[in-house]
């Protein structure tokens, strides 16, 4: 998602660039009506083209499969049938490839395990066997033939029924109009007697036409029916296991990058408290230790003990609100995140642009914390390593996606890696299933741009 980065006044409502205006309704139409016929295209050469594949790979899976199985009892079964589900992963590239125009998404390869370094012979020779994904590609194989049958028939009837209405006046005249004879019009007389509008050569061309216009109008969304029939199936054995196997390590990932970013939060303010306030109560302890043997001897020095205190006290107080802030924010939760974005970029010792989609409403709190934090995080590395002279801030939504985007005009050699001040902020973003990246040559500029769903 690319968020906006020209920079406005310090102010929380200062408008993010403008939105591309929508295109006119002729244009979204003509549009819409050319992405039909290219998707229609798509699924009718998926759907005539399947059958070929389905056929030869059905036929050499299961051949391979068949004497693999029965010569296994001599070993020479091993290779033949690791060779089968070899043949059957190749099939199974080629239906993804083809999947990713049907499905109009992303359909990526599962990692297939490589035998070990060290393994023998046999073990290298069989490691497709004891690969699951090789096993459900050559089910795909398998049942993929009779959904590609179903597909290429229904394709070929719409398809047939379609030219064949359609272009019916232009080669009518060539059909004997002699009732011994079987065909179209023998049936459209038929048809028109039982309409009770006749059965002459007008009407038979007229019900013809309108028979072909109908499966015309139908015949992109029975293609597209029979196409998704087809692939439904297909990417539930070839992708969605690996998927589901993708998205259940991505969930571990983001609950280690959670953990991880706890466990940091919670280093850092015990730091902060043992190197702030708790030297502070400590000092404040001692000042009131000796003010109270100052008080019978020299009662002026209690007083500038005293005085000495209080302003121990207030300074203790201020970091505590300061530490509170860096945990829960109250201006977040009371005034919503522009208004806590606008107070950070106050307080930044580096003059901040502040540029936020005007239309940005409430996120959901774990959205608004994350981006309070990056925004928070980067704005502390820029006033304490940066030597930069400007910052520009921009926060914006789009694409159910939270983008923010930090850039400074200092040295630059910021980086994600650990033992940087950043690589927290990275597992943070990460918990909430987003993404961090960081530019920063060596003299400037740096760039910290965020992504984080919202949606």
């Amino acid at each position: 998602m690319s968020v906006p980065t020209s920079a406005s006044a310090q102010s929380a409502d200062a408008p993010a660039a403008s939105v591309p205006a929508a295109a006119p309704p002729e244009a979204r139409s003509g549009t819409a009506v050319g992405r039909l016929v290219r998707q229609l295209g798509v699924d009718t050469g998926y759907n005539l083209m399947g059958l070929i594949v389905a056929v030869l790979s059905f036929s050499l899976c299961i051949t391979f499969f068949a004497a693999g199985i029965g010569t296994l009892v001599t070993l020479l079964g091993l290779p033949i049938l690791a060779g089968g589900l070899l043949i059957a992963r190749g099939f199974a590239d080629l239906h993804r490839v083809q999947l990713r125009g049907v499905l109009r998404r992303p359909i990526g390869r599962p990692l297939y395990p490589k035998a070990p370094p060290r393994a023998g012979r046999i073990r290298r020779v069989a490691n497709p066997i004891a690969s699951g994904q090789s096993w459900l590609d050559f089910a795909a194989a398998v049942l993929d033939l009779p959904f590609a049958i179903f597909a290429f028939v229904l394709t070929v009837v719409w398809w047939s029924i379609t030219l064949a209405g359609v272009t019916y006046p232009l080669y009518q005249w060539s059909i004997p109009s002699d009732h011994g004879v079987r065909g179209i019009e023998v049936n459209n007389e038929s048809l028109g007697q039982f309409l009770g509008i006749g059965d002459g050569t007008g009407v038979r061309i007229a019900l013809t036409v309108a028979i072909g216009l109908f499966f015309l109008l139908t015949l992109p969304f029975v293609v597209r029916l029979a196409a998704l029939a087809r692939a439904s199936v297909a990417r539930a054995l070839l992708f969605g296991v690996a998927e589901l196997r993708q998205q259940i390590a991505e969930l571990k990932e983001q609950n280690q990058a959670a953990a991880s970013a706890e466990a940091d939060a919670l280093r850092r303010l015990e730091r902060d408290i043992h190197d702030g306030p708790q030297q502070r109560l400590v000092r404040l302890a001692m000042d009131l230790g000796r003010a109270r043997t100052q008080l019978d001897r020299n009662p002026e020095a209690v007083r500038a003990t005293l005085d000495e205190a209080i302003g121990q006290t207030r300074e203790t107080l201020d970091e505590l609100r300061a530490l509170s802030r860096g945990i829960a924010p109250p201006i977040l939760t009371d005034r919503g995140l522009p208004s806590a974005l606008a107070a950070l970029a106050g307080r930044c010792p580096v003059p901040v642009d502040l540029a936020v989609d005007p239309k940005l409403t409430r996120l959901p709190s774990g959205v608004e914390t994350a981006v309070y934090f990056v925004v928070a995080e980067a704005l502390t590395n820029v006033a304490k390593h940066s030597a930069a002279s400007t910052c520009a801030v921009t926060v914006a939504v789009a694409a159910k996606k939270a983008g923010v985007v930090v850039v400074d005009d200092g040295t630059g050699g910021a980086s994600l890696a650990k033992g940087h001040g950043l690589a927290g902020l990275d597992d943070r973003v990460r918990a909430v299933g987003g993404t961090l990246s960081v530019t920063s040559p060596i003299g400037g500029p740096t760039e910290i741009r965020a992504e984080i769903p919202c949606g």
